[in-house]
């Protein structure tokens, strides 16, 4: 059995998937960050049945790519699971009235029940449910509440095959429903709209918006600096410093497997920072340097994304996106940058026109750095002073506005106007929050970590055989002459290439002077993207546009490196 998730974007889908399947998915508070689909397994009626949460679409007619894919599943799906947002009944309807007319059984699972009870919406299920001819089931999917009944309701999905009807048919039909099963009643605003209407409006949004900033930096630079001082550094000097002493100890006859493992001692000592071994510098640096900035930052950013802050910031800059070529939406792939880059990319597919997209990626690319980058930035530059951090984003920023003015002039295509829903702020369980925190800690370990331990030793190896050597001697002209980094950073700008955050974790033992991590922690942004970026790059643009945007990071990474150099910083 294939039951399918369907419903408009942010209808609650995804919560609603994580419940049945038991998944970790992450979710947010706006939508149009799914695109693709994800699938699970759960139990119905003592059947093993497939889930698949298809992508949100506000009408089975829509255009680009995420209402061509929930098309081409509905014709393998035995039954639909039609999730549909109680606060926005009579938009949510659309859809449902489409599916009806599929020769699929339907249940609807009328979700965010909650909060339409708070907000002073009353719905009569039962003579929703007997206007519709299917089951309707309540549900809260953040809380759980009705999900236990939609489950054993699902045997009860009916196929109703309406005749199909036209656009015109289908609103007036909406209109004869709403009229009999919704009631609002009058209430005075709460303190949360009051506050999600200050956050849309040009001068209190913009002063909103800076408290936030502020806020995210001051938690992530102090809560990570504190996890450090009394977590993470601890355990390593307490814990693990005696016993790669005792290996120190044991290796010390074999010069060789000593610096591998071990790396160069100081004074006689390890020093977890500068050794460089395997089980000194290469553990020390992603545990206990950069884990507690990834950690800070992810559920500040975490925090943000479900409350529900991210969209309206997309309202207030709309007018603005538009000088850069794209509309309001497009501030939606590009603050998902700022968490990771290769989801960002896959985002712009919401975006209408090739024109847009170009534009979206190349600057996401460009001038985007992605959390565990920016936890580092804000980890190592922030320790020399907010000011240098400020120097790195007001840098970045001028490049995607200054970049984003010349595509916009140099690019053929057309920008539409901004279509995009707001829900009500609002906080997701704790343990929810917490399994995001999880799956994206986990994703850094997982991914980069591996890499920054491979790392370390092959160049502690390379610097001992002098190939190292060679190369940072050829490069030398660019990396010390150009941008005035000592040219053992060109290690980092190589495994840049595999991941930022870990080219940007090698610059901490080089001791940079504050100028040295503006000018080195801007190229790393600007310069390459990292592999994963690349590859989704490639299959989303092609070659020509990539070679092309490709070019213009190299070029602007450069220009700009050089220029920053030469400031009296």
């Amino acid at each position: 059995m294939k039951i399918l998730l369907a419903g408009n974007p942010g209808a609650g889908k995804s919560v609603l998937f994580s419940r049945l399947t038991g998944s970790l998915v992450t979710s947010d508070n706006f939508p149009g960050t799914a695109i693709g689909f994800s699938s699970g397994h759960m139990r119905v009626a003592d059947q093993n049945a497939e889930v698949i949460d298809t992508p949100g679409v506000y009408s089975l007619e829509s255009s680009g790519q995420a209402g061509e894919v929930a098309r081409k599943m509905l014709r393998d799906g035995d039954i639909i699971i039609n999730v549909v947002n109680a606060t926005n009944l009579e938009r949510d309807l659309y859809l449902t009235l489409e599916l009806l007319e599929e020769r699929i059984p339907i249940i609807v699972a009328l979700n965010v029940w909650d909060d339409a009870r708070h907000i002073g919406i009353e719905i009569n299920v039962a003579e929703l449910e007997q206007m519709l001819g299917v089951p309707v089931i309540p549900t809260v999917a953040t809380t759980g509440e009705g999900i236990k009944y939609l489950v054993e309701s699902i045997p009860r999905a009916v196929m109703r095959a309406n005749p199909a009807a036209t656009r015109e048919e289908r609103w007036a039909r909406i209109g004869e429903i709403i009229g009999q099963v919704q009631k609002v009643t009058h209430r005075h605003h709460t303190f949360g709209e009051t506050l999600a209407d200050a956050t849309v409006r040009p001068l209190p949004g913009t002063i909103i918006a800076l408290l936030v900033a502020m806020a995210v930096f001051a938690f992530v630079v102090y809560g990570g600096e504190a996890m450090f001082k009394f977590i993470a550094d601890p355990i390593f000097n307490v814990f693990w410093l005696p016993v790669v002493s005792v290996i120190s100890s044991l290796t010390a006859g074999v010069p060789l497997l000593h610096d591998i493992l071990i790396g160069r001692l100081f004074d006689g000592q390890i020093d977890f920072i500068e050794s460089w071994g395997l089980l000194t510098t290469a553990l020390y640096v992603p545990f206990a340097l950069v884990l507690p900035y990834i950690i800070t930052f992810y559920f500040a950013m975490g925090l943000l994304e479900d409350t529900g802050y991210l969209p309206r910031l997309a309202v207030m800059i709309d007018t603005l996106m538009h000088r850069f070529g794209m509309h309001g939406y497009a501030i939606i792939p590009t603050i998902l940058g700022f968490g990771c880059n290769v989801p960002a990319m896959l985002a712009t597919r919401v975006l209408e026109s090739r024109k847009e997209r170009f534009i979206a990626m190349t600057l996401i690319a460009i001038a985007v750095p992605c959390a565990s980058l920016q936890a580092l930035i804000l980890g190592l530059v922030g320790q020399h002073g907010f000011q240098y951090v400020a120097i790195i984003y007001a840098t970045l920023l001028a490049v995607w506005i200054i970049i984003g003015i010349i595509l916009n002039r140099a690019v053929k295509g057309f920008t539409p106007e901004l279509l995009i829903e707001i829900h009500p702020y609002r906080l997701m369980p704790w343990k929810m929050m917490m399994e995001k925190l999880w799956i994206r800690v986990r994703g850094f370990i997982v991914e980069a970590v591996p890499i920054m331990i491979i790392a370390v030793p092959v160049i502690n190896v390379l610097y001992l055989i002098g190939v190292f050597q060679a190369i940072t001697d050829f490069t030398a002209p660019v990396v010390s002459g150009l941008l005035g980094l000592p040219k053992e950073a060109v290690a980092a700008i190589f495994v840049a290439f595999f991941r930022m955050d870990a080219a940007m974790a090698l610059l901490a033992p080089l001791e940079l002077s504050a100028k040295q991590l503006i000018v080195s922690s801007v190229v790393l942004v600007m310069f390459f993207p990292c592999i994963a970026t690349f590859t989704i790059m490639l299959r989303e643009m092609g070659w020509k546009s990539l070679l092309i945007a490709l070019g213009i990071m190299l070029l602007s990474g450069l220009t700009v490196g050089a220029l920053l150099n030469l400031l009296p910083i």
